[in-house]
């Protein structure tokens, strides 16, 4: 992380952001706020909720999940592809060439595209075994 960035971020935001870095399970703010609380005991989750939008909208971390379902956290900030779990939620990186083509401007329908957020589904190799 930018230690210049840090010095700038509350001692909340910044056990917040260094309890998310150490995880890659890309938890949800509950799963956050059970980790911070056991460094700051009396955070409250909506504190925890605000924070981690803050730190997203800093481009500190990031959110991933499809709309209209539980988002969680990702403290990898910079792109880069998830794999998700359409049964059980469960998130993954997944190596991706960084490199992926610009979108073609008769594509982009007028957008300026600053960003690209790539996530595959299917099932994960834990639910597919409870299936069989």
């Amino acid at each position: 992380m930018d230690t210049q960035r840090q010095h700038r971020l509350s001692r909340q935001r910044k056990v917040i952001l260094q309890e998310l870095c150490k995880v890659d399970t890309h938890p949800t703010a509950d799963e956050v706020y059970d980790m911070v609380r056991r460094i700051i005991p009396r955070i409250s989750l909506g504190t925890v909720y605000r924070n981690l939008e803050l730190l997203c909208s800093q481009g500190l971390a990031q959110k991933v999940g499809q709309a209209g379902g539980q988002k969680r956290f990702d403290g990898a900030p910079q792109p880069h592809a998830h794999l998700r779990c359409r049964l059980c939620s469960r998130v993954v990186d997944v190596d991706y060439p960084e490199a992926l083509p610009a979108l073609p401007e008769a594509l982009a329908k007028g957008f300026e595209v600053s960003a690209c957020t790539l996530e595959f589904v299917g099932i994960c190799p834990r639910c597919k075994a409870q299936m069989s």
